[in-house]
Formats: C-alpha cells, sequence, structure tokens
C-alpha cells in the first residue's frame, strides 16, 4: 500500500493535502504546534531546527514524501538535503511544493514549466535552491508542484482579506501585479490525481487565465458581500509585473484545469 509523510501537514495546504488524500492511502503527516496533533498517531512532531527527519524516515519509510514545509530558510535548506538524500537512496518519491517566486526576476511575461528559474527575492531564491536539490534525482522520482498565490475560504490570504473587510481597515492590492491562482480544493485534486496516475517532473499548478491583482481582491470582495471595501494601492512599477505560473507542457485532465473564476465561486459570503 501507497504511505504518504506529509512534512508541514499541520498547515493551510499541508492540512487539506492530508484531509484529501488520507481516505485513499497510508497517509501521516508532521506538526511543529498545536495539541490537537499530539494523541494522534498519524502525526509525528517535527522541529525542523532542533530534529533530524531521518528519524521519522526510517521509521515510518514512506513510499512518497510530499513537502509543504515552512520555517526558517537555513532549517529548510537542511531538511530538504536530508529528503533527497533519503530518496536518492531509497525508491521513495518526492513531491516539493515550490513557487511561482523562482521566476520573479522576470516580470515581463507569465512562466511555463520548462522556462529558466530566477529570482530577485529570498524566498524564491531559497525555491530554487530546493527545486535544485530534487532535480538532480532521476525524474521518475519526483515531481515540483509550483504554485500561484493560493486562496479557499479558510486560507491565510482570505482570513486576512476578510478581517480588513469587517474592520473598514483598507487592503492592500496591487493593480500592476498579473497573476495566476488557485485553491486549496482544485491544488489537493490536482496533487491526488498526479499520485494516482504515478505523474513525473515539473508542474505548474495555476489557473489557465491570468488577472490583477487588485481585480481579484475586488472580484473575492464582491462574492463575500463586501460591494465598496478600502482598497490601498501599491504600485512596485510603471509597468504590469507578472508573477504566474502556466501551465503549458505537462498539462493535467480538463477536470482539473480552472479559471479565476472557479477559485473565487468556491468562496462563501460572509
Amino acid at each position: 500500500m501507497t504511505r504518504i509523510l506529509i512534512l508541514g501537514a499541520s498547515g493551510f495546504i499541508g492540512g487539506a493535502l492530508y484531509k484529501e488524500l488520507c481516505n485513499y492511502f497510508d497517509t501521516f503527516g508532521t506538526y511543529h504546534t498545536g495539541r490537537i496533533y499530539s494523541e494522534n498517531q498519524h502525526f509525528f512532531h517535527y522541529d525542523m531546527e532542533r530534529q533530524d527527519i531521518f528519524d521519522i524516515l526510517l521509521e515510518l519509510r514512506p513510499t512518497i514524501i510530499i513537502s509543504a514545509l515552512r520555517g526558517p530558510f537555513e532549517a529548510q535548506v537542511i531538511a530538504h538535503g536530508q529528503i533527497a538524500a533519503y530518496c536518492q537512496n531509497s525508491k521513495t518519491r518526492a513531491i516539493f511544493l515550490s513557487s511561482a517566486n523562482v521566476f520573479d526576476a522576470f516580470s515581463n511575461y507569465p512562466s511555463y514549466e520548462y522556462d529558466k528559474t530566477l529570482s530577485e527575492s529570498p524566498y524564491g531564491k531559497l525555491k530554487i535552491r530546493l527545486e535544485n536539490m530534487f532535480m538532480k534525482l532521476p525524474e521518475r522520482q519526483y515531481i515540483i508542484a509550483r504554485l500561484p498565490m493560493v486562496f479557499g475560504s479558510q486560507s491565510p490570504r482570505i482570513k486576512e482579506l476578510k478581517y480588513h473587510l469587517t474592520h473598514n481597515e483598507a487592503y492592500e492590492v496591487f493593480p500592476n501585479l498579473v497573476m495566476n491562482v488557485t485553491n486549496d480544493d482544485m491544488l489537493t485534486r490536482q496533487v491526488h490525481y498526479m499520485i494516482n496516475r504515478k505523474r513525473k517532473g515539473i508542474f505548474h499548478l495555476g489557473s489557465t487565465d491570468l488577472i490583477h491583482h487588485n481585480e481579484f481582491i475586488e472580484e473575492c470582495c464582491s462574492k463575500l458581500g463586501f460591494e465598496t471595501p478600502y482598497f490601498k494601492n501599491v504600485y512596485t512599477s510603471n509597468f504590469d509585473r507578472f508573477l504566474a505560473v502556466l501551465p503549458k507542457s505537462k498539462t493535467l485532465p480538463k477536470h482539473l484545469m480552472f479559471s479565476h473564476h472557479d477559485v473565487i465561486e468556491e468562496l462563501r459570503p460572509l
């Protein structure tokens, strides 16, 4: 039976993946804080800065490792180096959740799976470094899933937006940022499909269309029931700046392709 270990399963994306996969596979997760996980035998406490991930890997012997880890950058580098080394010495497959920020130095156009990565931000540079660790493995052993901004009714971004709306506070929007999006529901379904079909390589798991950040947030506010929200426009350039990861070479079936409208429709009014 397929045994899956989700690193960072107590977070928003990791938790959504655990809920999606636990009824179909022998699924385990790690958590850093939270008493609700301490009595769950399928969850392991893991502190990147103090613990060695090898101990958990050797005890569990997973066939698939999904990394949704967040935390101090240097600790992430050490942890992912250990994960890649474990995969190299076993038949374990790795699914690494990366980010559109690996392309944030290229702002004039959207990015596709085999475009060269280059980042100006510390976060993007970290993701590139971690991606490279897994790309040294045989392609059959890894999936690099690059994500745009992730939304969803219970996502940190939507919770932050709701807070600003209900407290009549201005919410920052970026009128010159052109992006695509995803949500936890679509992301987890896509990952589930890729596990079932043993897909491999690099995938861009975002909506197939593009939208300006301020327009997307305006549509979210309308769906949430706020027609006149307060916005603070933040301009980081004089021209449109793209931060979007579009699928091209590695597409998924039509029922797993979606637009930004599908992400908004999933939101529930306050």
